[in-house]
């Protein structure tokens, strides 16, 4: 598994390849945007290009992590020139819990079904349909642009009007959309 992280110094950005307890440099590389653009148009996988435009410079891992380098972590993906170029976004198919949440705090009677219920049930029946038959996205939600996304060891900003500024682990699926058109999207991890 390659594991890629983005640091910066200063106003200098590097892509490093994790290599505990180091990480080596990679050349030619400000950030795993650019470098999955160059993978894109390679019809190359990430890890290779990752793997050419590894150097010889390394850095101690550990005290980046810690906070304790000149060097600091950044966000595992980002659009380096304009943030509100990265989406976050994602499908409530995974979240019952939260759709169970939202009938009872919406439903006016307990046979209702709210629309984001419904919306959770037909994805869950119609979700994955069988070849020929046309299925059901699931329910998407966006959570903003790339301007709210934080590094490790950032502090997160809650508004005065949150009720709530507990922690909510994510799995995180990354695709970058090809410049040259809206054709599949590219998983980069």
């Amino acid at each position: 598994m390659t594991r890629l992280i983005q640091i910066k110094n200063g106003q200098v950005r590097r892509v490093a390849l994790v290599e505990e307890p180091r990480v080596r440099l990679l050349d030619n590389c400000s950030s795993i945007y650019d470098l999955a653009n160059i993978a894109v148009a390679a019809h190359m996988k990430l890890s290779e290009v990752a793997q050419q435009r590894a150097r010889h410079e390394t850095l101690d891992y550990d005290p980046i992590y810690a906070g304790q380098s000149e060097w600091h972590l950044l966000p595992a993906i980002d659009h380096p020139d304009e943030p509100s170029r990265c989406l976050i976004s994602g499908t409530g198919l995974t979240h019952l819990g939260s759709a169970r949440g939202r009938q009872s705090m919406h439903a006016t009677a307990a046979k209702d079904l709210t629309d984001s219920m419904r919306m959770f049930r037909w994805g869950v029946e119609a979700g994955r349909p069988a070849e020929g038959d046309i299925g059901i996205p699931p329910e998407w939600f966006h959570k903003g642009t790339g301007g709210a996304l934080r590094a490790h060891g950032e502090p997160l900003e809650i508004p005065s009007y949150a009720e709530d500024g507990g922690e909510e682990a994510e799995v995180a699926g990354v695709y970058l959309v090809s410049p040259d058109g809206p054709t599949l999207p590219n998983r980069l991890g």
